[in-house]
């Protein structure tokens, strides 16, 4: 018989000087300030039992450990990496990890929030279930430092006794939360394997040039200091950095933006060399990617790893893993002098003797290099190599496939360029790339990466169209071409649409394609649209409805996210096919790194792309191993053609 030990979300309330929002779970665990304050839990969902450590100490809790340790017993809490850390730092055990099952990942399976106190909501849960309101404040006065100094609970018994049942409550409402997500959306036995290794990929980690990193971070603060006063000396203002300063000296309407693109656009037409100037500055202090090299200082862990800088089923619509603290899927490409890696290396080495001067000189702009550099502070330990392995075009793979369009599969089948290939389908003549009509192929790609989900000419613009030498008269053009290209394609967005709209109205089940269903069902006393894919694995859309949308017309909803904010969500057909082909893109970089991790560790992925880390004599057989691995063919997708690229290095970059 398997037992059950409730453990509360993140099982501890815990004091640390650090800045769990800035520098993550592992970071601020392994500071030297980090106390647990209290522990609660439940055997089988009995009384609720709790520690107060700072009243009795340590000795305690091992009669929960007991219970740990004991493999008969199934771990579950709400975001387990927390308290699997605190264990291994704070008692030296580390539990097999296999033994766990994570309540926030069953949420998240379920369309639902990752927060606890969100969750509760969307589930609609009584007051006496749901997380307690008092807890944010709590929590700020007795696990956060206030003006340096700590507060204790005999500073405010009161508050600390309330501190208390909030610790008691949160297991109350694991409890009900994970009964409820169980019985209607039990996690499939492939999905808990692959948080397991999610788990073990965070906990491994990845290294950190720091020596590099604090190179970079004196380098970008005296450019900025550098930079601030050229501004206020050409400018006069007080304060260049300042929005509302900065518009009155460019005489600029009250309610105008400095946003990036607004800043670059103005440098398009702006004549006045001063104005161009200050604007030039104001660009090159918004390289936003140079604060990675902060966040990679404060997310170390004494070994120089960072850890937990991957959300596992972080991407509420299709499952995909998310980025976390140095945020590995949004680092900025390197194209830094001529795009070699000489350059790139002597780029590396001007940055570790902080000589700015010379990376003005042979580069340019400092800031911009160092944003470019980003990727690079990422690397193996001493006598490793990264190998590193992507996914070749797998989104249109996967939507050619799945809408059966028979000359992508062939372009593909082929090895052919489907940038080409789309411009010759399009424009009905032969394209070769730095060859025939090899103009055209630049068109092709920008259709290719804007227009596969039911785009039009807005998301043509959007992708960069008119910043690629396109102009704006020829983007409805590209727009019908492309469309007339790919029938099969169009008819998906229909087909899906027409499903979701039947599943809400009529609570009919509508096949797809290639096993993807859409299915109007109850689960757990909510009404949901799932969406089933070829793995087995579904999406599910909560309380689906007819809305109204800004135009005055029908629209799909359901309750999801939306800029950060829970709420209600619009969607539509082509919307679907994209969650559908990233769900199943997911699905076969979830298969690939789950064989992978059976011969070579990995350290982190990025979107499509995995890195390993292993011995330097080991890297090119590993990554033969990867690409071979990732050209497999995939039971639940037979006719799937997929094909992947990559190479070693010594430290990440883009290759």
């Amino acid at each position: 018989m398997i037992h059950h030990a409730y453990l509360k979300h993140g099982l501890f309330e815990t004091f640390s000087a650090a800045d769990i929002t800035k520098c993550g779970s592992y970071a601020y665990i392994n500071d030297p300030s980090f106390e647990p304050l209290l522990l609660s839990w439940s055997i089988d969902g009995g009384e609720v039992e709790t520690i107060d450590f700072t009243a009795e100490g340590l000795g305690p809790a091992y009669k929960l450990i007991k219970y740990l340790e004991n493999p008969e017993y199934l771990k579950t809490a709400y975001n387990v990496a927390f308290e699997h850390e605190v264990f291994r730092r704070i008692f030296g055990i580390d539990f097999p990890i296999e033994q766990w099952q994570d309540t926030m990942i069953l949420a998240a399976y379920a369309g639902l929030p990752r927060r606890l106190a969100e969750v509760g909501k969307a589930l609609g849960l009584p007051e006496d279930k749901q997380k307690m309101k008092e807890g944010a404040a709590l929590i700020r006065y007795f696990c956060i430092p206030f003006k340096g100094k700590r507060r204790m609970p005999s500073d405010s018994p009161e508050r600390w006794q309330t501190f208390v049942e909030y610790n008691r409550q949160d297991v109350v409402t694991e409890m009900t939360i994970r009964n409820l997500l169980l019985e209607g959306f039990p996690l499939p036995k492939r999905e808990q394997k692959l948080w397991v290794m999610d788990q073990k990929i965070n906990d491994f980690g990845v290294g950190i040039d720091l020596p590099f990193v604090e190179a970079a971070i004196d380098l970008a603060n005296k450019e900025k200091d550098r930079l601030t006063a050229e501004a206020i000396q050409i400018s006069g203002l007080e304060n260049p950095n300042s929005v509302s300063q900065l518009k009155q000296w460019l005489g600029l309407d009250e309610g105008a933006t400095l946003r990036k693109a607004d800043v670059a656009d103005m440098l398009q037409t702006v004549t006045d060399e001063t104005k161009k100037r200050v604007l030039q500055i104001r660009q090159q202090l918004g390289k936003s990617s140079v604060s990675k090299f902060d966040a990679m200082a404060r997310s170390a862990c004494p070994d120089g790893r960072v850890r937990g800088s991957l959300a596992f089923y972080g991407a509420n619509r299709s499952g995909r893993w998310a980025g976390r603290l140095i945020q590995p899927q949004n680092f900025r490409q390197n194209h830094i002098g001529d795009g070699s890696l000489e350059d790139l290396a002597y780029a590396r080495k001007l940055v570790e003797q902080r000589d700015a001067e010379s990376i003005r000189h042979f580069f340019g702009d400092v800031s911009d290099t160092l944003s470019q550099l980003t990727r690079t502070a990422l690397r193996p330990r001493q006598g490793h190599m990264f190998a590193v392995a992507d996914f070749s075009a797998i989104e249109a793979r996967v939507i050619a496939w799945l809408a059966d369009e028979k000359w992508r599969m062939d372009t593909f089948l082929k090895g052919g360029d489907i940038y080409c290939a789309s411009a010759s389908q399009m424009f009905h003549v032969p394209v070769v790339k730095n060859g025939v009509n090899g103009e055209l192929r630049q068109k092709g790609k920008i259709a290719e990466l804007a227009l596969g989900y039911g785009g039009s000419v807005g998301a043509l613009t959007n992708m960069g169209a008119l910043n690629m030498g396109l102009k704006e008269d020829e983007l409805p053009e590209i727009v019908e071409k492309w469309r007339e290209a790919s029938p099969r394609i169009v008819a998906l967005w229909y087909r899906m649409n027409d499903a979701m709209l039947n599943a809400i109205n009529d609570g009919e089940t509508t096949g797809i394609a290639k096993g993807v269903a859409i299915i109007p069902e109850v689960r757990s006393g909510i009404p949901v649209m799932a969406m089933k894919l070829p793995s087995g694995r579904s999406l599910y859309y909560v309380r689906p409805a007819i809305g109204v949308n800004r135009f005055g017309g029908a629209s799909i909803t359901y309750e999801g996210y939306e800029i950060g904010k829970w709420g209600r969500v619009e969607t539509f057909g082509g919307k679907g096919v994209e969650n559908c082909i990233q769900a199943i893109a997911r699905d076969c970089l979830a298969r690939a790194m789950y064989k992978v991790m059976e011969k070579y560790q990995i350290v982190f992925h990025v979107h499509d792309e995995m890195i390993v880390e292993v011995p330097e004599n080991q890297a090119d057989k590993a990554l033969e191993d990867m690409l071979d691995i990732m050209a497999e063919p995939i039971p639940w997708a037979p006719g799937l053609v997929l094909k992947g690229a990559g190479y070693t290095c010594p430290y990440y970059y883009k290759d």
